[in-house]
């Protein structure tokens, strides 16, 4: 059952990794042009255009690495470093999701990413992924203790 989630929570966010390092090649999808692209993954004030390649690319980058995690805290990779440290740090990367869940419904947020479709795709698929992934990093942590 912990292994079916570590690979389901990697599964998930390699996806989302892919599809920031597709942006990062120049792809528009689920848009038809790069303005609404921006407008619908970037949320900013009158946003005409989407973040450098490079900026898209560490995200994917990142993402990439927190797609690991599971893999690595239930061994179907290899960890470089002891297994504590990965067990450590998971409820981290758990509270990262969490975060970024719960800003996408506090007030401020909106004041930084006003533009729509952002900020109704933000309340209804983005930060509910966001705490779904979270919890799911969560329940791996705590069905991984010794």
């Amino acid at each position: 059952m912990i292994a079916a989630l570590a690979v389901a929570l990697s599964a998930i966010v390699f996806a989302v990794a892919a599809l920031h390092a597709y942006w990062g090649f120049g792809g528009i999808w689920p848009a038809s042009n790069a303005e609404q692209l921006a407008k619908t993954v970037v949320g900013t004030p009158n946003i005409k255009a989407m973040p450098s390649p490079t900026s898209c690319f560490v995200v994917a980058a990142l993402l990439a690495a927190l797609a690991c995690w599971p893999l690595l805290q239930v061994g179907l990779l290899p960890e470089p470093w002891p297994s504590r440290w990965t067990l450590l740090a998971s409820p981290m990367v758990g509270a990262i999701f969490v975060g970024r869940g719960i800003a996408g419904y506090k007030l401020g947020w909106r004041d930084y990413f006003p533009e729509q479709p952002f900020a109704k795709l933000d309340r209804l698929v983005y930060s509910p992924l966001c705490l779904l992934l979270g919890a799911g990093y969560f329940a791996l942590f705590f069905g991984s203790m010794p």
